[in-house]
């Protein structure tokens, strides 16, 4: 009971650190988005903002009820302290799309996993997300592609973003693999290896010239 406790304990933390990187990721979606590279772009990235609030809210709303939270839910206002580092730094519109690679690429893996451990209970909350959650990597790596037929400055500046952004995310799965009351608890699936699978998505975008 203790282990199943435990990862419940860290399983939440994991749903908490979703919830703060969308939360942050929305915000700086509707800051940067407005000064997108046409306005189609920037319409397009304040509908994504909403969505990612929109997730960031249900994550959140779930967190308190892992924890074993009862009564009206609180607004929320901010952010739990679990968001990546990097972004804080998102500055520009090529920043804005290697975090949102970087989170979004990080996010679609672990709630894979999540998914593959078919926990019942677990599954029926993530389906939709997970659903949505494509359309957000669709909207992304379409972002990644055109940046990659960018000017080579642009090209490089993209890179560099997406080495140093994914350095942090990788450091954070790789935590989630060694960490086997995850599995134990029946919250990701065994031999997940979602730092490597990562480190896989990030060589496809490689700039090949």
């Amino acid at each position: 009971m203790a282990e199943m406790k435990t990862g419940l304990a860290q399983f939440t933390n994991v749903v908490e650190k979703i919830a703060d990187n969308k939360y942050l990721l929305g915000d700086r979606l509707v800051e940067i988005g407005v000064s997108g590279p046409r306005l189609e772009s920037t319409l397009s990235a304040i509908a994504m903002a909403q969505g990612e609030l929109g997730h960031a809210r249900l994550l959140y709303s779930w967190a308190l009820d892992l924890s074993g939270f009862s009564g009206k839910k609180p607004e929320i206002e901010s952010q739990t302290g679990k968001a990546f580092q990097f972004i804080e730094q998102v500055d520009d519109w090529v920043s804005l799309i290697a975090a949102l690679y970087t989170v979004n690429a990080s996010v679609d893996i672990v709630l894979n996993a999540v998914l593959k451990a078919e926990n019942t209970d677990i599954v029926s909350r993530i389906q939709k997300l997970i659903r949505e959650q494509k359309e957000h990597m669709m909207y992304t790596e379409g972002w990644i592609r055109q940046l990659r037929e960018d000017s080579k400055p642009v090209q490089q500046k993209l890179q560099q973003y997406l080495d140093a952004y994914t350095l942090e995310a990788a450091e954070w799965l790789e935590s989630l693999d060694a960490d086997k009351t995850l599995q134990e608890g029946g919250y990701l699936s065994n031999d997940s290896a979602l730092a490597e699978q990562l480190s896989q998505r990030l060589q496809k975008t490689a700039v090949l010239n």
